[in-house]
C-alpha cells in the first residue's frame, strides 16, 4: 500500500508582520488574507499610525526590505515602539509566484518571516552610525576635490601650461602656488617658476619652459572657477576632520579608564594629503578599540583604520560568530557552487562596501612592501594567480586578522616582524660587521664589542 506523507513547515515567528517599503507608501501585512493588508503613507503621523495598528493587532516582530533609504525612518519608529525588526536584503524576498504587486509582496514577506526564512542585515550601533555619517560626508568631499583637480589639469593643458610634466603632483606645494598666481593674472613664466619648492626635482629653468601659455580668457576663467571650488572642498574636508576628531574624543570621555592607555609610536606610517588630519590618531584608535593596536598591522593607513572605526565599530565585530562569517559578509570569501559533486564556480561574489574597498586598498599597499609576513603571502599568491587575486586574498587575510584582534583582544604577532627604514639600516650595519668578522677571522672584542649579543643589540 502506498503511504501518504505530509510535509509541513513549523511556524517560527508568531504574530509576525511583513512590510513592503516604498517611496510614497508602505504596505503592511499581518496575515495572508486581503483584510490583513493595509496601506500607510510616509509622513511622520502615518508611521505612528502604522506602529499603533501593529500594536493593536498583537504583532511583536516585523520584517521589512532594505529598499534604498526609505526604510530608515520607519525602522527607527518601529524600534521606538519596541518591535523586533528584521531588515532583510531585497534579493531574499523577490521570489513570489505570479504577477508582482505591493499587496502580494508584503504578504510574501510576512509568510517568509512567519516561517523563519529571513535573516537580518548588519546594522551598526548608534555611535558608529553617527561617525559613519561624518566619514562618508568627508569621502564625498574628497571625491569632489578629485574631480576639481582633474578639471584644473584639463584647463592647464588647454592653456598650454604643462605643469603636470614638471611637478609630480599638480595640487602639491609648488603646483598650488603656481596655479594661485596664474588665477591672479600673473602669466610670466620666470616669476611663476620662482614658486618652486626646494623638494621639487625639476630646476626653475625647466619649470619656466613648461609655463609658456596662450592666455585665452575663457580657459583662464574656467581654471579660476575650478581652483576656487578646490579650495572650498579642502575647507569642507578640514571641517569634517575637526568634527570627526571632536566626536571620537567625546565618545572616549564615556570611558575614562582608557585615558591612560598608550601604544608605541608608528613613525613609519606615512600620512598623505587625503589622510584624516587628526592629531595622535595612533593613540586615539588604540583607546577607541579598548587596547587593540590596529596600526601595528603593516599596510593599514590612517584612512583604513578610520574606515574600520566608522563602518563597523568595535561592537560590530561581535555580531559575527567567526572570522569566516565576517569575511563572507565583506564578500571576500569564495562563493562555492557545487552541483553533481563538482565545483562549478568558486569566484568571489560581486558587490562591495566601503570597508571592503578600504581593505583591498590596504592589501594593494602591502603588495608594494618588502620583507614582511603579509607581503610575502601577497607575492606567493600573485606568482600563482596574479595580482588581482592576491589583492582579494590578502584583503581576506587582513579581515581575519582584524576580527581576531578586536574580538579576542590579542596583539598582532606575525611570524616575521616588520622592519621600518631605521631598523633596516641598523640590520644592514650588523650584517656588514658580521661579514667583516667572518672574512678576517676577527673577534667581536677587536671591533669594540664584548660579544655577539652586543652586536645584535644594535637593532
Amino acid at each position: 500500500m502506498e503511504r501518504k506523507m505530509k510535509l509541513g513547515m513549523d511556524v517560527v515567528n508568531f504574530n509576525a508582520s511583513g512590510i513592503d517599503v516604498g517611496s510614497r507608501s508602505h504596505y503592511v501585512a499581518i496575515g495572508q488574507e486581503l483584510d490583513d493588508v493595509r496601506e500607510f503613507g510616509v509622513y511622520a503621523e502615518d508611521l505612528t499610525s502604522l506602529c499603533q495598528w501593529l500594536m493593536d493587532s498583537g504583532v511583536t516582530t516585523v520584517a521589512m526590505e532594505s529598499t534604498g533609504d526609505y526604510w530608515q525612518n520607519l525602522y527607527v519608529e518601529l524600534i521606538s515602539f519596541g518591535f523586533e525588526v528584521v531588515l532583510a536584503n531585497g534579493k531574499f524576498t523577490k521570489n513570489a509566484k505570479g504577477k508582482k504587486t505591493d499587496v502580494k509582496d508584503c504578504r510574501w514577506i510576512q509568510k517568509l518571516h512567519t516561517l523563519g526564512l529571513l535573516t537580518g542585515s548588519f546594522l551598526p550601533d548608534l555611535t558608529t552610525e553617527q561617525l559613519r555619517t561624518f566619514c562618508r560626508q568627508r569621502g564625498n568631499w574628497i571625491d569632489l576635490a578629485a574631480s576639481a583637480t582633474h578639471k584644473m589639469q584639463k584647463y592647464l593643458k588647454l592653456l598650454n601650461f604643462r605643469l603636470d610634466v614638471v611637478v609630480k603632483d599638480v595640487c602639491g606645494l609648488t603646483g598650488m602656488k603656481i596655479i594661485e598666481d596664474i588665477c591672479k593674472g600673473n602669466l610670466d613664466p620666470q616669476s611663476l617658476a620662482e614658486h618652486r619648492h626646494y623638494n621639487c626635482r625639476k630646476p626653475k629653468e625647466e619649470i619656466a619652459r613648461a609655463l609658456h601659455g596662450n592666455s585665452r580668457n575663457d580657459y583662464l576663467f574656467g581654471l579660476q572657477q575650478e581652483f576656487e571650488a578646490y579650495r572650498f572642498f579642502q575647507k569642507k574636508i578640514a571641517d569634517c576632520d575637526k568634527k570627526i576628531e571632536q566626536f571620537i574624543k567625546q565618545e572616549l570621555k564615556h570611558h575614562p579608564e582608557r585615558g591612560k592607555m598608550k601604544t608605541t609610536e608608528k613613525p613609519h606610517k606615512r600620512i598623505n594629503k587625503n589622510a584624516p588630519q587628526i592629531k595622535d590618531m595612533n593613540q586615539i584608535a588604540f583607546r577607541y578599540f579598548d587596547g587593540v593596536d590596529l596600526f601595528a598591522i603593516e599596510g593599514l593607513s590612517h584612512s583604513t583604520v578610520l574606515a574600520i572605526m566608522s563602518e563597523i565599530g568595535p561592537q560590530g565585530f561581535n555580531k559575527f560568530r567567526s572570522s569566516k562569517q565576517f569575511a563572507s559578509w565583506l564578500r571576500l570569501a569564495p562563493n562555492n557552487k557545487i552541483s553533481g559533486g563538482k565545483i562549478l564556480s568558486n569566484r568571489v561574489p560581486k558587490g562591495s562596501n566601503r570597508l571592503k574597498i578600504a581593505l583591498r586598498q590596504a592589501a594593494n599597499a602591502i603588495g608594494n612592501l618588502k620583507g614582511t609576513h603579509l607581503s610575502d603571502f601577497f607575492r606567493r599568491v600573485a606568482y600563482r594567480k596574479g595580482r588581482h587575486s592576491a589583492v582579494s586574498a590578502t584583503a581576506r587575510k587582513l579581515a581575519v586578522i582584524i576580527w581576531n584582534m578586536v574580538t579576542k583582544k590579542i596583539e598582532y604577532q606575525p611570524p616575521k616582524q616588520y622592519l621600518f627604514l631605521d631598523q633596516k639600516r641598523k640590520l644592514g650595519l650588523v650584517n656588514r660587521i658580521k661579514k667583516q668578522i667572518d672574512k678576517f677571522e676577527l673577534k667581536p672584542e677587536d671591533l669594540g664589542f664584548q660579544n655577539n649579543l652586543n652586536i645584535n643589540n644594535l637593532i
